[in-house]
């Protein structure tokens, strides 16, 4: 089965603004046949962000994440052991600490990323953005 890890910017888009995910991106997010990830990472940055004010959302937190879950049938990738040392050995391409922990959960996991953010590049993780 192919599996398909969402990058947060994606996750919010494909709920409030599914016209800026490309339609080849956009078909695979809603091909029943591909298993789809949100990592608990996104989950707490979103949650992180809307609660001090910095991410408007269409609902309040709680309903917002529920319905993206799902509507976009998704599975909650947890963060590991192996993904937590496999991301201290990453070069600060990107300083971003939940964006690392993506990058990790991506090569751990031989898992593709969808993502418009080149900076995952770097660190050769395979990613969708088309």
């Amino acid at each position: 089965m192919i599996s398909l890890i969402l990058d947060s910017h994606v996750l919010i888009w494909a709920v409030d603004t599914p016209a800026k995910i490309p339609a080849t991106s956009m078909l695979a997010m809603r091909d029943p046949a591909v298993k789809r990830f949100v990592s608990a990472a996104t989950i707490w940055e979103i949650a992180i962000k809307f609660g001090n004010g910095r991410l408007p959302l269409s609902l309040p937190y709680r309903l917002w994440i529920d319905k993206a879950i799902r509507d976009l049938v998704l599975d909650i990738l947890p963060i590991t052991l192996d993904h937590a040392e496999f991301q201290s050995g990453l070069p600060f391409h990107h300083r971003d600490p939940f964006d690392r922990l993506l990058a990790s959960q991506s090569l751990v996991e031989g898992i593709p990323l969808i993502s418009i953010d080149v900076a995952f590049d770097a660190y050769g993780v395979n990613r969708i953005w088309n």
